[in-house]
């Protein structure tokens, strides 16, 4: 059984009904909220989805789990011991659902947010009790990828960042403890890399097909076995320094954003959600897609626990 019995998933956009997934997959009662009635029947489907990830990565059932839908605020948080929020990205709006939920939770109950990166001392501001709100945040697909990070704001308790790692080794995740920055480390790490990538594309460099294949069996596939960190120690700290010597001074370094992705949102082509972006997609291509690439995100992950798994 989990240490958690009762949990609150608050918004079930893009990320809500995966994590609501994996938790109950971990044996706890999960309550996914949403003020649209809408939103709560397409997370269903989402949700069913994500569990069925799950069961082609073989995750185990813990007992005690189970799901249900509410659209009323003080029905979904009755009982929860654990809060996590997954609202859209707007300081404002997230300041104002945690004072909704501290009306309804006794003092202990953790209040954390999926936010990938406002301040959580912003988000916690003007609350009674800032010191049990913490930044929890999911990568997305959250069903897939097994890291969460754990950004404490200021006023942060020791025991809430405890609690809170003891819960994600729970399900099987990985925690990762982080100071607050903007951005927090993983979004930090990959909007650096993609404001060099579009550079490239901008400048016409390279075009986007022939980007993505190169980042993709460059350094995407070492870096999905060694980290940037160990990769610097497998190359030598003496080739980083003769390279970045001279390199780094001609990276892109522009704090506005790309002409490529302004231009593209004039037209109106947003990506997938839109049927095009920097490549045009038919809606039977999006299906086809989602699913190849939810099928190659479980081989990745069987395959890299299986090599990070002890020797027997």
């Amino acid at each position: 059984m989990s240490t958690y019995k009762r949990v609150a998933v608050m918004g079930t956009g893009t990320m809500g009904p995966g994590m609501g997934a994996v938790l109950a997959r971990g044996g706890m009662e999960v309550a996914l909220f949403d003020v649209s009635a809408e939103a709560l029947e397409r997370a269903k489907a989402t949700y069913d989805l994500a569990w069925g990830v799950l069961d082609r990565l073989e995750t185990p059932t813990v007992a005690g789990g189970a799901v249900r839908y509410a659209t009323d605020l003080a029905d979904a948080l009755e009982g929860a011991e654990f809060v996590m929020e997954a609202v859209p990205e707007k300081l404002e709006l997230k300041q104002q659902v945690f004072a909704e939920y501290e009306q309804h939770v006794g003092p202990e109950v953790i209040l954390a947010s999926n936010t990938s990166g406002i301040p959580v001392t912003r988000i916690a501001a003007n609350l009674e009790h800032p010191e049990r709100v913490i930044g929890m945040h999911w990568s997305n697909p959250p069903h897939l990828i097994p890291m969460i990070e754990v950004i404490p704001g200021a006023r942060t308790s020791q025991e809430v960042v405890d609690r809170t790692c003891a819960l994600i080794r729970e399900i099987g995740y990985h925690p990762v403890v982080e100071k607050e920055v903007p951005g927090f480390v993983e979004n930090r790490v990959l909007y650096a890399i993609m404001r060099e990538c579009l550079d490239l594309v901008d400048r016409g460099i390279v075009s986007p097909e022939a980007l993505d294949l190169n980042v993709r069996w460059g350094i995407g596939y070492k870096l999905a076995v060694i980290g940037p960190m160990a990769l610097l120690d497998m190359a030598g700290m003496d080739i980083y320094n003769a390279v970045g010597s001279y390199l780094n001074k001609d990276l892109c370094n522009r704090d506005d954003v790309s002409s490529t992705v302004m231009d593209l949102i004039e037209q109106g082509r947003l990506g997938m959600k839109t049927g095009a972006g920097l490549f045009d997609y038919t809606p039977e291509q999006i299906d086809q897609l989602r699913k190849q690439r939810a099928g190659a995100f479980v081989a990745v992950r069987k395959a890299i626990e299986a090599s990070e798994a002890p020797a027997s």
